[in-house]
């Protein structure tokens, strides 16, 4: 089994670092800064808890003057560049959490400090509280970041205003509008880093679940202007295509599936937890003209309180002739994870075409 993520705060991490503390820190004491690192809570907290952590612990290390703590930082991580520690960009995002909490009534300086550390460790989670604060401020200063050489930085520009990003505060006014966060989009739409590039779709991607028909008109204006922005656009409506929204699935050649038929549907009648579902169809085109097929296949998980939750995922996208037929085996694993949890009962397989359900079958999921 891999190691949880909390676990790369580790004694080889933090030997490591003591080593960096201690070339950048005046009368750092080791032996302090581990004790409070490691108390009594420590074990029990998770990754983004033991940054919080650590940006506390950190606290007690730096000068209470937040120009001149910021200046310590970005030499610390000049340091971290060039020291055994230089991959682990991750770990040091406990850094970006001391920006966050000390910086916020320190603009200009926690910029400049944001757009140096970004480059080395995302400061995509510390630039929302500034966005909430200074709302018009803050969104030129992502223009302007979307304009930047870095790529990192450039990556920032989009990943930090990104309306719902995962393991951060959601940003309630670009929920609502985010028409303030269009005009970074636009300058990345075609910017030379796939790593900038597939930031600029999961932003839209986050709007979509919210403000579908915004997307919708940027993918229909986007759309066949160069592979890149088409791979934008497909990434960016992968959550709507999912939904089955007609609109979504039309810009990209998939439309009614009125003259295709699923045949020979077969799936186990029953599966264990721990066990594996497997499942085959044959797909027939009964139409006149060649089609082009999204197909999908989605399951009816029962939850833990007995109702019901249907998961989508994708098997392929093909274009079929007039009469042809294509025959697909797929396998589903019902084992649990400490992210997923599978709970007994009378489940659905069900596949789509086209966003529409075609067939289903039942099987049951025993303990």
């Amino acid at each position: 089994m891999a190691d949880l993520l909390k676990n790369l705060y580790n004694k080889a991490f933090f030997d490591k670092l003591c080593l960096i503390l201690e070339q950048n820190l005046d009368q750092f004491d080791k032996n302090l800064f581990l004790k409070l690192v490691y108390d009594g809570d420590w074990e029990n907290r998770e990754l983004k808890a033991r940054m919080k952590h650590l940006a506390i612990v950190l606290e007690r290390f730096l000068p209470h003057n937040f120009s001149i703590a910021a200046k310590i930082l970005e030499r610390l991580i000049d340091s971290v560049k060039d020291s055994p520690l230089s991959e682990c960009r991750l770990e040091f995002m406990f850094v970006t959490e001391y920006l966050e909490k000390h910086g916020i009534d320190h603009f200009d300086t926690a910029m400049d400090a944001m757009e140096f550390i970004t480059q080395f460790t995302s400061c995509e989670f510390a630039v929302r509280p500034f966005i909430i604060k200074y709302k018009e401020k803050m969104m030129q200063q992502m223009v302007n970041w979307s304009q930047n050489e870095n790529h990192h930085v450039r990556r920032l520009a989009s990943e930090g205003c990104r309306p719902r990003l995962p393991w951060s505060m959601a940003l309630p006014d670009y929920i609502k509008d985010p028409s303030p966060v269009l005009p970074v989009l636009e300058n990345l739409k075609d910017d030379p880093s796939e790593y900038v590039r597939r930031s600029v779709a999961n932003n839209l991607n986050d709007i979509s679940k919210d403000n579908p028909e915004i997307v919708l008109d940027l993918a229909q204006e986007w759309i066949g202007k160069n592979e890149n922005r088409d791979k934008i656009v497909k990434h960016a409506c992968r959550t709507l295509l999912k939904k089955g929204d007609v609109r979504a699935l039309r810009i990209f050649g998939f439309h009614d599936p009125a003259e295709i038929e699923i045949c020979n549907l077969r799936c186990d009648s029953a599966v264990r937890i721990g066990e594996t579902l497997l499942f085959s169809f044959r797909l027939k085109q009964c139409g006149s003209k060649n089609r082009r097929l999204r197909i999908e296949y989605g399951i009816d998980y029962v939850k833990s309180n007995g109702s019901i939750n249907r998961k989508i995922f994708q098997i392929s996208e093909i274009e079929l002739n007039p009469g042809h037929f294509a025959d697909f085996k797929r396998s589903r694993s019902f084992r649990n994870f400490t992210t997923r949890k599978h709970y007994p009962g009378r489940h659905t397989l069900v596949i789509l075409v086209n966003g529409r359900e075609l067939a289903k079958s039942v099987f049951m999921l025993l303990e």
